[in-house]
C-alpha cells in the first residue's frame, strides 16, 4: 500500500525496463490508471471472483480490464495473514480472472512454524494442487513462491531453500515461478541465476526506480 497516482506517474516516466525482460508493476487499485497510462504493464494486487455484486471494497476482473489492467495477484501472503485469504478463495479468485481474460500470478508458501515443523513441502502442495486441479497449467498463470518467514523481514531463503522449493513447485504444476521474499539487487544474481527460479515477485525494492531497475537488469544479464 504505496504510492498514489502522482507517485505512480513519476515512477512510470523514470523507470525502463531492459530488453528481454517482462517486468509487471503491481500498485494500489488508485494508482492502476497512472500506471497503465504511463505505459507500463500493470496488474492488480488482487481480484474479486464475481463480476459484479454486494461485495463492498472488491474489485472485479471486467472492472480491471475496462482499464487497461492485464493482470492480477492472487493470495499473497499479506493478504491470507491479515484478511482472511484462504486456498478455497484462491483458487475461486484465480479461476475468474483467467476465465475473464486476465493473467494471474498465484502465491504459495510456508510460514516460519510450518517451515520449522518440517512441512515445508506439506503447505506447498496443498497451496499448488488446489490451483493445478483449478485451471491447470494455464498459459497465462504463473506461480510466486513466497516463503512468509521472508516477506518485509529482511530474511531471504538462501539460492538453494529457493531452488529447492521452485523444483518441488514446478513437480506439482508446470508453470514458470517465481522468488518472492525480500529480493533486492544485493541479492538478486544469486536467486536468479538458480535453474527452477523464473523471475521475481518484488516488495519493497520495487518502490525506489533505481532498486527496481536493478533488480530487472541482474534478470537480464542472466537469462542473455
Amino acid at each position: 500500500m504505496f504510492k498514489g497516482p502522482a507517485e505512480t506517474r513519476a515512477f512510470a516516466d523514470a523507470f525502463e525496463s531492459p530488453d528481454g525482460v517482462d517486468a509487471v508493476i503491481c500498485p494500489a487499485y488508485p494508482s492502476l490508471s497512472a500506471a497503465v497510462d504511463g505505459g507500463l504493464t500493470t496488474y492488480a494486487q488482487n481480484v474479486h471472483w464475481a463480476p459484479e455484486g454486494p461485495f463492498t471494497g472488491e474489485v472485479s476482473a471486467p472492472m480491471l480490464l475496462e482499464l487497461g489492467v492485464r493482470g492480477a495477484i492472487v493470495g499473497h501472503s499479506e493478504r491470507r495473514q491479515f484478511f482472511g485469504e484462504t486456498d478455497e478463495t484462491v483458487v475461486r479468485r484465480t479461476i475468474a480472472a483467467l476465465e475473464a481474460g486476465l493473467s494471474v500470478i498465484a502465491c504459495v508458501g510456508e510460514s516460519e512454524e510450518e517451515r520449522e515443523a518440517g512441512q515445508t513441502e506439506l503447505v506447498l502442495r496443498i497451496q499448488a494442487e488446489s490451483i493445478r486441479d483449478a485451471v491447470g497449467a494455464h498459459e497465462r498463470l504463473v506461480v510466486a513462491y513466497e516463503p512468509v518467514w521472508a516477506i518485509g523481514t529482511g530474511k531471504t531463503a538462501t539460492p538453494e531453500q529457493a531452488q529447492a522449493a521452485h523444483a518441488f513447485i514446478k513437480g506439482l504444476v508446470a508453470v514458470p515461478v517465481l522468488y518472492g521474499g525480500s529480493v533486492k539487487p544485493e541479492n538478486a544474481d544469486e536467486l536468479l541465476s538458480q535453474a527452477d527460479v523464473d523471475g521475481a515477485l518484488v516488495g519493497g525494492a520495487s518502490l525506489e526506480v533505481e532498486s527496481f531497475t536493478a533488480i530487472c537488469q541482474s534478470a537480464a544479464r542472466i537469462r542473455s
